[in-house]
């Protein structure tokens, strides 16, 4: 009975905001919109995700929107590509767009280290005070910089309130010897642009991105106005997790946003209305190599993967990068959270996009086989973003 009502809702929603035309896969060929949304409800409702938003974008223009499911249970309502969602790590490449955005106008250095950032020492920062009381005496803190942060080869943990035992920032290896995904240090980051500029990351970010492009289901912190469309977030049994009302802003992951916003985002940032062509390219250009066989290791000493050789895998400033595919190069971001699983990539040869959010812990098991079918995706590396099955069950043994 529960599948039967997604179901409908499904039909209901993509039959409200789909367009009549077909989409072009990467390889030139189409699917028709019927195609399309028969396959993703069915697959979607196969893997037991309870609410979802896909958005294609070709040639720099969403072609195809498109909702399933449930944002809310008891009562049942519906799944919108407008459902403020929460997009977990997808914050990270938007704020690092900001952040080139900033570096384009002359307002930040990249390239500048954290102590020479702000004009005192972290540790006599109140939000800083405690995390940072160790690492400003480690030598190495005098080399970490903006760049290094965005492209996740700083040294720090990836949470460290979660991940070291006294809650203390510290190096596990030398700043810039090699990737290694930390969202800790990417607050480090939004912590001097906010001291720089005055206001927090939630007010900049509105006024230089979100206002001017009308992401109004978009916002680093829970919007009142948000209320009567947001999505709650389910476990993989499809039980309740929790509400989207995140606090405060982070850069590593606390934005909300909806599919038909990131479109707008993506379709400002192809235009050349975010930042300029030779911005965006720096943004883009690989910083780090990555040659894993998993981007979080499953077991300790892993060997290399193949996957990451074959697509040219490298992480840029805030995104990661596919560097060498038969569909040209492309970028690419994942969030992963309780109750949220979502996956953008972009190709820019053709300025082609697929846009994928979920409310539920199940939405992993659904990408490979939507991102392939709909959009004619064969180049993620699914092993190493952990998307195959097996990966998922390994990853959930280790949590």
């Amino acid at each position: 009975m529960i599948a039967r009502a997604v179901l409908s809702w499904a039909v209901l929603s993509a039959a409200v905001v789909a367009p009549a035309q077909n989409i072009r896969k990467l390889d030139g060929s189409h699917i028709s919109v019927a195609e399309a949304e028969q396959f993703a409800a069915k697959t979607l409702a196969a893997n037991h995700v309870t609410g979802a938003q896909i958005v294609v974008v070709n040639d720099g223009k969403t072609v195809w929107s498109y909702a399933y499911g449930l944002r809310r249970k008891d009562p049942d309502l519906p799944m919108t590509t407008n459902t403020t969602t929460w997009a977990a790590s997808i914050t990270k490449a938007v704020f690092a767009t900001y952040v080139m955005q900033l570096v384009q106008q002359g307002k930040f250095d990249l390239d500048k280290p954290m102590p020479q950032q702000l004009p005192k020492p972290w540790n006599e920062y109140d939000s800083y005070k405690d995390s940072a009381s160790e690492i400003v005496k480690d030598p190495r803190w005098a080399k970490l910089t903006p760049r290094m942060c965005l492209s996740h080869i700083g040294g720090l943990l990836n949470i460290v309130s979660m991940q070291e035992p006294d809650k203390k920032l510290r190096f596990h290896f030398e700043p810039g010897d090699h990737y290694s995904y930390s969202g800790e240090c990417l607050n480090l980051v939004q912590f001097a642009i906010e001291q720089q500029q005055g206001k927090t990351l939630d007010i900049l970010m509105q006024d230089a991105i979100f206002g001017p492009l009308q992401m109004t289901r978009t916002s680093e912190i829970y919007q009142a106005r948000f209320a009567e469309d947001v999505a709650d977030r389910f476990d993989k049994d499809e039980k309740f997790h929790s509400q989207t009302k995140r606090f405060p802003a982070r850069a590593s992951g606390n934005m909300a946003s909806s599919a038909a916003d990131l479109g707008r985002f993506v379709e400002a940032l192809f235009a050349g209305k975010i930042i300029d062509a030779a911005t965006e390219k720096k943004m883009l250009t690989p910083q780090v190599k990555i040659d894993t066989l998993h981007q979080f290791a499953l077991a300790k000493d892993e060997p290399e993967g193949t996957e990451a050789k074959q697509v040219g895998l490298a992480y840029g400033l805030g995104w990661g990068l596919l560097t060498k595919t038969k569909f040209g190069p492309a970028l690419f971001k994942e969030g992963h959270g309780d109750g949220a699983q979502n996956y953008m990539v972009c190709f820019t040869r053709r300025k082609d996009c697929m846009i994928l959010l979920t409310n539920s812990d199940n939405g992993e098991f659904a990408f490979q086989p939507l991102l392939e079918t709909i959009f004619g995706d064969t180049v993620t590396p699914w092993e190493w973003e952990m998307y195959t099955t097996s990966a998922i069950e390994a990853a959930r043994k280790t949590q």
